[in-house]
């Protein structure tokens, strides 16, 4: 005769089936829960087996081939190019989009991917970032079939790499006055030329294929062309790198500068129109920023717990001993934890359509904003050393400044949320 298990309720009785209508009921002992630094919440139990495979294969990766070369990365303010393929190998790359050699996984799975290269540097999260949410994301989302065949599949192999220009030397926050303008070819039927520049565009310098929004010269309408880098006689795209950057510094920023240069009507994305089009990549970007900044805290933590666990002050005592250090990595643990639990919730309600724009500006300003904050904290723990390259806490830092500040600055995400709450307009 096969046992059967059954539960009783109220009393969570496990009955355990015997023969000849023999039954005996043993009380069932629930397991000891032990708390876990790492996921202070328990946040594991709300994935999925995929999402845990995917963040387990990320994870992996990141630890094993980031980790080792990003320190002479920042200090040499380098990047290279094939980390680009070596994630698209791994299937890292438009993880969320279905099909062209996507892997078509969950938002949250996305974005776990994020965590675990943010965990070791916001610049590779960058890069990857505007190559899956802002690129490959446009493509996918407004792209007419023939140029998602043309550029997808390759980028998904990281073997064609994409920037994304929408912000501009005097418009970074107000990205309706760009002064990017497009206008119909005099001389060529079938083509626009473009004319402008963008600023602050990660990827810029070594991308194949140029997402820029401009406006319609006979309209004043926003429209994103393809700029492709083939296409583009001399003189008429320049990307120059932008040097010298005090965060970011494992990524490569550049500007895009644009001399009419030819591009096809077919270029153009066929439908979308006004800034719908760039804030949907955007909301995308941010909602993987909102879980990828909670990587970098967790590893200032990570770093920060051992550092004051071995280092030793005070008659031989722990830093980890003093009240003043459990309470700052106790305040960074909480808020990461919080984090996470905010971001998987609105990932899923993402994937059902049930997520608004100031659910994500709500993450991403909450996140972005307790990162920093917690970050520059628990550098306290490291004194003087904190100012070590080698001991990464001060690059988190110089990092999460800028996570703050782009794809919407802390304080523009307050007046978005401002409005919703109010429903009163404070940008203008």
């Amino acid at each position: 005769m096969s046992r059967l298990l059954c539960r009783q309720f109220p009393s969570r009785l496990l009955c355990r089936a015997r023969p000849a209508q023999s039954f005996r009921c043993y009380a069932s002992t629930p397991p000891i829960a032990q708390f876990n630094w790492q996921d202070p919440l328990g946040s594991k139990n709300l994935l999925t087996a995929e999402e845990q495979a995917v963040s387990e294969t990320a994870e992996q990766y990141c630890q094993a081939r980031l980790l080792p070369r990003v320190l002479q990365a920042y200090r040499d303010e380098h990047y290279d190019p094939e980390i680009l393929r070596e994630m698209g190998d791994l299937g890292l790359l438009g993880a969320t989009i279905d099909g062209y050699g996507c892997a078509g996984v969950s938002s949250v799975a996305g974005a776990l991917i994020t965590r675990a290269v943010e965990r070791v540097d916001s610049g590779y999260r960058s890069s990857m970032s505007v190559q899956s949410s802002l690129v490959m994301g446009a493509i996918h989302d407004f792209g007419s079939a023939e140029q998602k065949e043309r550029y997808l599949p390759d980028m998904a192999k990281g073997k064609l790499i994409g920037a994304f220009g929408l912000t501009e030397p005097n418009h970074g926050s107000d990205p309706g006055s760009m002064e990017a303008v497009a206008r119909e070819h005099p001389q060529k039927q079938g083509y626009y030329l473009l004319g402008g520049s963008k600023t602050w565009i990660t990827n810029s310098p070594i991308a194949d294929v140029l997402v820029v929004w401009a406006k319609l010269q006979e309209t004043g309408k926003i429209r994103g062309f393809l700029v492709d880098r083939k296409q583009c006689p001399a003189g008429t795209l320049e990307t120059p790198a932008i040097k010298n950057k005090t965060g970011l510094r494992a990524s490569i920023t550049g500007m895009i500068h644009l001399a009419d240069c030819p591009v096809p009507k077919a270029n153009m994305f066929p439908e979308v129109e006004g800034l719908r089009g760039p804030f949907t990549c955007l909301n995308s970007a941010r909602y993987g920023i909102s879980l990828g900044t909670m990587g970098a805290l967790e590893d200032c933590i990570a770093r920060a717990r051992t550092y004051a666990l071995e280092r030793k002050q005070f008659r031989g005592n722990p830093l980890a001993k003093y009240q003043l250090v459990q309470k700052k990595l106790a305040d960074a643990a909480t808020d990461a934890a919080y984090g996470v639990l905010a971001a998987i919730q609105v990932g899923r309600l993402k994937d059902e359509g049930k997520a608004t724009p100031e659910m994500i500006s709500m993450i991403k300003r909450q996140n972005c904003d307790r990162a920093l904050h917690n970050a520059r904290v628990l550098q306290e723990i490291f004194g003087g050393n904190a100012v070590s390259d080698e001991y990464g806490i001060g690059r988190h830092v110089a990092n999460l400044y800028v996570c703050q500040t782009y794809e919407g600055q802390s304080d523009i995400h307050s007046l978005i949320l401002g409005r919703a709450i109010t429903g009163v307009q404070a940008f203008v």
